[in-house]
């Protein structure tokens, strides 16, 4: 057998340089989709050297839609949304019917036809929720309610895309054959995929809702991690796979309904974590192959068109909903945060551009300028966001979480607010010992504040977040997350602050205890140990 198959050639080239390309723009400060995005370039058919399958490379894309839209299914929160209900959706409303129109001016004057200039304006319309979420989490935003404000838009951005999705391949049905007879050629085609859709929704609510719950729970009960990572894969896979099978809709729809029922699950987080690997390599994949699609000639051919593009892009958007949030009544400097939020597009833009092409309604000069405003857009928006939202980062707009209480001297430090984790904290606030938890988890922060006790939201490993707990003045530091080698990482950022502090880690193997020994930790719990040691007590055996 070859070992230079075109499927592992695909595989290796597109990694490997996504990843070289991806580093080079981390290390410019730029997203690393700008990299994934030149490296398809790089390996695509416009640009000499190696040349990747371009079939197998959009086969593997396809997986990549499904694990990202199942992603953006298990972190939607309709409780998230509902809390901002009243400027998210009008304004996300609002925001996409401006840029759809600005987008589809520009298609009529390059003669591009009705439904391609729906599908470029709607692509225009949507932002990344990679770049927007990295952009708010690196200004520590994300839990302001302007970063709510922006998270609770882009849910509704991703919502009305997914019903595009959904519509676009029966409307460019209709479009393509009608050939001028009538409403009536339109409305059956579009009510047949709509009760499609309404009959793969009813039976996702009532089967999907108890099957895919009661499936994982079983699994978890066998004890097998690797089991449990393959269960979600199972379902994200075989839920998108069904439905485009027997309700002929969309990988996209399909996957998001899987990730929203098991985003409504407590097992949701650890199903995130054990599938996140694999969902970024895939995604990875799916941004080389949009690359490759993109012919850089345009950007000599076709200048004016693709500045504005741009301009809509960056701009239009920008001025839109700025205007959306100013008439709602909310500051200027949440409107100003909205607005640099949503200056870029991302995955739904080249989710919308490749189906678009596929069915024929959009042509590839349309798809290269997305693809072009994208990787532009990209590039200036951290650059946007840094001038804009830095400048207000002091503003104590309405609504802003305030840090917690200033720490006393000598108080205790928790880390982590799971099933061990509370257990310590009820202990601790039993005994009226002061401590502050830190805890990146929303849910479980949200969970501790509703108990009335003190949290920093964020990774114990960043410094940042040890300094708002106020780990100089600690006295001890508890390391209540399950992963040992984490809790190492912990220990290490926490010491080199704080050298005289008391740190008392968890584990799980031999393994974690040999590496947090190595590391220095003066006081190492392992759960099975203690078990065991408990269990000789009480029957008699020291």
């Amino acid at each position: 057998m070859p070992h230079h198959t075109p499927l592992i050639g695909t595989i290796v080239a597109g990694l490997v340089v996504a990843f070289i390309m991806g580093a080079i723009a981390h290390r410019l400060k730029l997203s690393p989709l700008v990299g994934y995005l030149i490296a398809g370039i790089m390996v695509g058919p416009f640009t000499p050297g190696f040349v990747a399958d371009a079939g197998l490379a959009n086969e593997l894309a396809e997986i990549g839609v499904i694990l990202l839209m199942f992603g953006v299914g298990l972190h939607f929160s309709l409780k998230d949304l509902l809390s901002v209900k009243n400027i998210a959706v009008p304004g996300a409303l609002v925001q996409i019917a401006v840029a759809t129109l600005m987008g589809m001016g520009l298609a009529h004057v390059m003669g591009w036809g009705l439904m391609g200039g729906i599908v470029f304006g709607l692509a225009l319309s949507v932002a990344s929720t990679v770049v927007l979420l990295r952009a708010l989490q690196g200004a520590d935003l994300v839990e302001t309610r302007r970063g709510r404000i922006a998270v609770g838009w882009l849910i509704v951005e991703d919502l009305v895309m997914v019903l595009a999705l959904v519509l676009l391949p029966a409307l460019a049905s209709v479009m393509n054959n009608a050939n001028g007879a009538g409403a009536g050629a339109l409305l059956g085609p579009l009510l047949g995929t709509l009760l499609k859709v309404v009959g793969f929704v009813a039976v996702m609510l009532i089967v999907g809702r108890r099957v895919i719950p009661w499936a994982l729970h079983w699994v978890v009960h066998t004890g097998s991690r690797e089991l449990f990572r393959l269960a979600v894969l199972a379902i994200a896979l075989g839920v998108a796979f069904g439905a485009a099978l027997a309700f002929d809709v969309s990988f996209a729809l399909g996957a998001f309904f899987a990730g929203m029922i098991l985003g409504e699950t407590p097992l949701s987080r650890r199903a995130t974590e054990e599938t996140l690997p694999l969902r970024d390599a895939f995604a990875v994949l799916f941004f080389v192959s949009v690359g490759m699609l993109f012919n850089p000639s345009i950007v000599v051919e076709q200048p004016l068109p693709l500045l504005a593009t741009i301009l809509i892009i960056v701009i239009g958007k920008s001025i839109a909903a700025w205007g959306i949030v100013r008439a709602f009544g909310h500051p200027n400097v949440t409107a100003l945060t909205i607005a640099a939020s949503l200056a870029q597009i991302g995955e739904f833009s080249f989710i919308l551009a490749s189906l678009g092409t596929g069915l024929g309604v959009l042509p590839e000069d349309a798809r290269d300028l997305i693809l072009a405003g994208a990787m532009a857009s990209i590039f200036l928006n951290p650059i946007l966001f840094s001038m804009i939202v830095r400048k207000h980062e002091r503003a104590d707009d309405q609504g802003e979480v305030q840090p917690p209480e200033r720490p006393r001297l000598g108080h205790v430090i928790l880390v982590g607010y799971g099933r061990v984790g509370k257990l310590i904290a009820a202990r601790l606030a039993e005994r009226n010992v002061h401590f502050v938890i830190v805890e990146g988890d929303a849910e479980k922060v949200e969970e501790a504040q509703e108990a009335g006790l003190s949290v920093v939201k964020g990774n114990a490993l960043e410094d940042k977040h040890l300094l708002a707990a106020g780990i100089c003045e600690a006295r001890h530091l508890l390391i209540a997350v399950p992963e040992g080698f984490e809790g190492g990482a912990i220990h290490e950022h926490a010491r080199h602050l704080n050298d005289k502090l008391q740190v008392i880690a968890r584990a799980h193997s031999d393994a974690e205890v040999a590496h947090l020994e190595g590391l220095g930790v003066p006081h190492i719990v392992m759960g099975e140990r203690e078990l065991a040691g408990r269990m000789l007590t009480l029957c008699g055996v020291s």
